[in-house]
């Protein structure tokens, strides 16, 4: 949900206009080895897998240029199955399209949460109940802020935005669409514990990257796995373990960029990254502007050794620590410079933050 008051690859790097309705498809390279140190990212829990693309592709869409069309037509395009898990949804074009594959015998699956956005969610809920779609509240007393669609168990969409309607035009999230084998499979696996409120832990994949399970190790292994280069985009700075990496990667060298929306709960975070010397931009919390809801971290961006992490985990205790979460992380070199290049225009058109 949208924070208000503290709630090819383009040619020019930083020219925002010349990304309009950038996609990025993938080619399968090699695994590498992960990076982090341990593997567990002090957490004691496997930071998980790093790959390229595995046995399928990914292909790259930036938000607002790209639109939802991609969404749109993918569940329009469904011979089977649609499952959706989604933390807010206020979507009347994605409503109908996933009614309209019910009324066609499409078997629909929609998970929508319950814990923090049932209020928000009712309307959506009951459309889609009267309309032949399986829809059911995630698991009392978890927030569900995954944001991910999958198609005839074959191609999967791994999100940072919500479908709400009113936020599309002016907000900053990227999306992974996902075909590799053992990545939808390990989605759908949870899916189906999830929708039947089953207990499990969720398989990695290929470059999965959960929460509770995994997250913070996933992201602490980009991190610390920095030796030139680290970019950054998040919707909130207020998990200490992250920022003490952020921090340590700028002590040892490292050039930190970060750029967010502006919200004074954040302050006290950013004024111990700019003492280490990371570069913080942010942008006003206005409609006006381009408010940055997307959650992504990319180190040493255009080396042999780089990576990016991209998903719905916010960079906060709960997200990381407590919430079902789902993204991403890949040193796929496409999916790397087409984030990095949005993140590069974002923190040009940013204002440099003013410590204390």
């Amino acid at each position: 949900m949208r924070r208000l008051l503290v709630t090819a690859v383009c040619g020019v790097m930083l020219g925002l206009a010349g990304c309009r309705g950038m996609t990025v498809q993938l080619a399968s390279t090699p695994k590498p080895a992960p990076t982090h140190p341990g593997g567990t990212g002090g957490t004691g829990i496997p930071a998980g897998p790093v790959t390229a693309a595995g046995s399928g592709t990914l292909r790259l869409l930036v938000e607002p240029a790209a639109g939802l069309s991609t969404m749109y037509k993918l569940i329009t395009s469904a011979k089977s199955s649609v499952d959706l898990t989604m933390y807010e949804l206020k979507d009347p074009v994605a409503e109908r399209d996933l009614a309209g594959d019910a009324a066609r015998g499409v078997d629909v699956r929609v998970i929508l949460d319950r814990h923090l956005e049932q209020k928000s969610n009712q309307a959506t809920y009951d459309y889609l109940s009267a309309h032949r779609v399986h829809v059911t509240w995630a698991p009392a007393g978890t927030t569900y802020h995954q944001k991910t669609l999958t198609v005839d168990g074959k191609t999967s969409i791994i999100m940072t935005l919500n479908w709400v309607t009113e936020d599309y035009a002016s907000t900053r999230d990227f999306a992974v669409v996902d075909t590799d084998r053992a990545d939808v499979a390990a989605i759908v696996a949870t899916f189906n514990a999830d929708f039947a409120h089953h207990a499990i832990t969720p398989p990695d994949g290929a470059d999965l990257v959960w929460s509770p399970t995994n997250s913070q190790a996933s992201i602490l292994a980009v991190i610390d796995g920095a030796r030139h280069t680290l970019a950054v985009e998040n919707e909130e700075m207020n998990d200490s373990v992250i920022t003490t990496a952020l921090i340590s990667a700028a002590r040892r060298g490292v050039d930190v960029t970060v750029v967010m929306t502006a919200d004074s709960e954040w302050d006290r975070s950013f004024d111990k990254l700019v003492a280490a010397g990371v570069h913080v931009r942010t942008y006003k919390n206005s409609s006006r502007v381009l408010y940055i809801h997307a959650k992504a971290v990319v180190a040493d961006a255009g080396r042999s050794a780089a990576q990016v992490f991209t998903g719905s985990e916010n960079f906060s205790t709960a997200s990381l620590r407590y919430n079902r979460e789902l993204g991403i992380r890949t040193s796929n070199k496409s999916v790397i410079a087409g984030i990095s290049a949005t993140i590069a225009a974002d923190y040009a058109g940013a204002t440099p933050y003013a410590a204390g």
